[in-house]
């Protein structure tokens, strides 16, 4: 897919895709910094039917809440050329044993023969996470391996103290 980059002269930069649609959306980011999400018209791509004005923080939010649907599609999609490997994601709950913990703590390789890939914290994408890297409450915790050891996974992540 193409990001169609215009400068747009006293203004800032507009970087925008086209969707299967023929709608386009995109960001034009302003020369003072402020960003602005836009989706054009169905009759007229060249037309804005939104403008929605974003701080730095809701666009960073936004870019990994994209950011994050990506990887686990990109994921599941790997994981269709491997025969008996699937991908599950495991939310940490309130009162979880390893809240608040190491990764490393879990044993998840030694235990289950899984591999955790990602972590999913709020509005932040944590790609292969370190084993010192603790776990929080609410995070979403992205595991690869068979059927299995994905069920034995989430038995020791939702483990309650």
């Amino acid at each position: 897919m193409n990001i169609e980059e215009t400068p747009l002269p006293g203004i800032g930069v507009r970087r925008e895709v086209q969707l299967a649609t023929g709608r386009r959306v995109g960001v034009v980011t302003h020369r003072d910094g402020h960003t602005e999400l836009i989706l054009s018209r169905v009759d007229d791509p060249d037309a804005c039917a939104a403008s929605i004005p974003l701080s730095a923080e809701e666009a960073s939010a936004l870019g990994s809440l994209l950011g994050s649907a990506q990887l686990i599609a990109q994921l599941s999609k790997e994981q269709k050329d491997v025969a008996g490997v699937t991908t599950h994601q495991i939310l940490i709950r309130p009162g979880s044993t390893y809240a608040g913990r190491p990764l490393g703590d879990t044993q998840m390789r030694t235990l289950t023969g899984t591999s955790i890939v990602a972590l999913l914290r709020g509005d932040e994408v944590i790609g292969s996470p370190r084993p010192d890297q603790l776990l929080e409450v609410g995070d979403l915790v992205v595991i690869v391996g068979t059927e299995s050891g994905l069920a034995e996974a989430a038995q020791i992540l939702q483990s309650r103290l």
